[in-house]
């Protein structure tokens, strides 16, 4: 396995993105481009890009701006366009890195409503999409008077942040994934009033374009997530093409991939990509 990382200055020179890849000694044609949540980074799926090195595939991943080692305000972003625009970057890139590759695009949490809604508005071909956890709705939606409130004050201070309410006794079963969290000084708890309102419209939008959603696509949630909600990841599927697939891990918190269960929910995803040929 080989390990690199970069710096990608974006198109508008206004931002350096920081990106790393696994990938086998032998040359691959499936390659997985992740998208990371919330508050966290792309250095904390290296166990899990190692896994997918493992079997096979080229593992791909960057931080959000605002995110990681990646230049911005901590937890914030001016729009949602332009954090799709950051995924088309990263397939620009991953196209000269993987030529000819198939790719899976795979985001979890917030990344799973920005992958959603980049499948939907961008429409990017790709071999197969996967979801886990979601950002459709938060297990506990703020309430109506609150949302309103947000909404008025982002058209102010847009880049107003406040603490974003994760729990990390929430992520996962296991305390040593905890405690990691915890204790990392690249994560952060930050969330602006402006990406808060893009990420909480973007959710209900993707919930409401959901059919347009036509590749290979697998949809996972633990049904004990206490940060989004794996009822309206349920509901979500019910509009969507014979080709989408629902995993619910009964008893599992947020992070599937850190969980203590997660060498199963790993072979899981390797045999839904194998049945596509993947």
């Amino acid at each position: 396995m080989t390990h690199r990382t970069y710096n990608w200055t974006t198109k508008n020179k206004n931002r350096t993105l920081f990106a790393q890849c696994w990938r086998p000694e032998t040359d691959s044609d499936k390659t997985i481009l992740l998208i990371h949540g919330l508050g966290e980074h792309s250095g904390r799926y290296e166990r899990w890009a190692e896994l997918f090195v493992d079997k096979g595939y080229n593992f791909l991943s960057f931080d959000l701006r605002g995110h990681g080692k990646s230049t911005g305000k901590r937890g914030h972003a001016k729009s949602l366009n332009i954090l799709l625009g950051d995924i088309d970057f990263l397939f620009s890139k991953a196209k000269k890195l993987f030529s000819g590759s198939k790719f899976i695009l795979y985001g979890h949490s917030m990344g799973g409503n920005l992958v959603l809604n980049h499948i939907i508005l961008r429409n990017h071909p790709v071999a197969a999409v996967i979801v886990t956890s979601p950002w459709l709705k938060l297990k506990q939606e703020p309430s109506k008077a609150l949302i309103s409130i947000v909404f008025f004050l982002k058209r102010f201070f847009p880049s107003l942040t406040i603490p974003n309410g994760l729990n990390a006794e929430d992520i996962s079963h296991d305390p040593e994934v905890v405690k990691n969290y915890t204790s990392d000084p690249l994560n952060h708890n930050k969330i602006s009033l402006k990406l808060f309102s893009e990420i909480y419209k973007s959710g209900y939008f993707a919930l409401r374009n959901v059919y347009k959603i036509n590749s290979p696509f697998l949809l996972m949630h633990g049904t004990a997530d206490k940060i989004t909600s794996p009822q309206a990841s349920e509901n979500y599927v019910m509009n969507t093409s014979e080709r989408t697939h629902l995993k619910l891990w009964e008893g599992q918190y947020h992070e599937l991939h850190n969980e203590l269960i997660y060498k199963e929910v790993f072979e899981y995803i390797i045999n839904w990509l194998k049945t596509h040929n993947l």
